[in-house]
């Protein structure tokens, strides 16, 4: 690129980012702290079990694990609501939780002031009694909610209503900005990705292009597979151009060798998340990428939603995802194992008794 076209490219990022932060200053200052943070989310490729068991901070909330005295103590508090954090001692993502997200003061205090968090081990054994008054273990739990993968939240408001599930590990500045959704009561309004939509700057994904791999299928992308089963699954990457945590996906994990190998055995399909590309779902209705993104609520990228050959969706990675759990995921799939543990926290469940 040329000097000029560099100094537009520069003036382009330049203005996008001045028009973002006069619409959403609030935001603007939190991003240009968070995103510091958000670069030590670099696990690489190794996010294996960890061998030291994961403790979580003192101020979670000590509960005897009735969620109707929890949301009267939150209200009582004048709190915004209570988070189930389901967990694990050994998980690799929960360390990167507890280690980033939980040591910067300033999500400590907002998420203190405003949540409970009673914590929940998807292993455990403890009775727990929901808002309706059913009690079931902490596995059979995490099971019913289909908490895949951890560190995950599900969090209700102080009218006991479920108001948003966070699905894995996500960076600081996504997570907070989670949160604040749900403080500020917005969504009562709108939808977790249309106010990320606001939250997250634009010139941080318009100035450059995705990441290409030989194993993406070519538009048209024609993916129904309800008249006609298809022969093999599909994986739909959604993604963003400039998108950091997207480079680090495909260096990383779709880096490997191994990895490659198990995704030609799958249809890839990678569509621009923002973008109006024509696209037929795998259920057979046309929209753009652009619109099935929203339909699925996806505001976090990459995210992988993996279908079945006769269009059904089985799971989604739609958190940061490193090769430990890529790979866990592609085996569930690839070996119908979802066909017996409907869940993949159940096929782990099972996988662990076996041995």
């Amino acid at each position: 690129m040329n000097q000029i076209g560099k100094n537009h490219k520069t003036l382009l990022l330049i203005l996008s980012w001045a028009i973002w932060a006069v619409y959403t200053p609030a935001l603007a200052d939190e991003f240009e702290v968070f995103d510091k943070l958000d670069d030590q989310v670099e696990m690489g490729a190794d996010d294996s079990p960890v061998e030291e068991e994961i403790e979580h901070p003192s101020w979670f909330k000590l509960s005897f694990l009735d969620m109707r005295d929890d949301l009267q103590e939150a209200k009582d508090a004048d709190k915004k609501g209570i988070a189930l954090y389901f967990g694990q001692k050994n998980c690799a993502y929960c360390k990167a939780l507890m280690e980033i997200n939980f040591k910067t003061p300033d999500i400590v205090r907002f998420t203190r002031k405003n949540f409970d968090i009673i914590p929940i081990d998807i292993w455990g054994g403890k009775l727990v009694t929901d808002l309706n008054g059913e009690t079931l273990s902490e596995r059979k739990l995490a099971i019913r909610e289909k908490m895949n993968f951890t560190p995950s939240f599900l969090v209700f408001d102080t009218e006991g209503n479920e108001v948003l599930r966070l699905r894995g590990y996500y960076p600081p500045y996504t997570f907070r900005a989670a949160l604040r959704y749900v403080a500020e009561g917005r969504y009562k309004e709108e939808s977790l990705r249309a106010y990320m939509d606001r939250a997250d700057p634009p010139g941080k994904f318009d100035l450059e292009d995705m990441n290409e791999q030989p194993f993406f299928l070519k538009p048209p992308y024609a993916l129904g597979r309800t008249k006609i089963p298809a022969e093999r699954p599909l994986i739909v990457f959604f993604e963003q151009k400039s998108c950091h945590a997207c480079d680090i996906l495909h260096t990383g994990p779709i880096g490997d060798k191994d990895t490659v190998e198990m995704l030609q055995q799958f249809d890839t399909v990678q569509l621009d998340a923002r973008s109006d590309d024509p696209v037929i779902t795998p259920q057979g209705k046309r929209t753009t990428a652009n619109d099935w993104a929203r339909e699925l609520n996806i505001f976090y990228t990459p995210a992988l939603i993996f279908f079945d050959e006769n269009g059904n969706e089985i799971l989604r990675l739609d958190s940061v995802t490193r090769l430990y759990r890529l790979k866990g995921v592609m085996k569930y799939v690839l070996t119908k194992a979802y066909e017996q543990y409907p869940t993949y926290v159940e096929y782990r469940y099972g996988r662990r008794d076996a041995f």
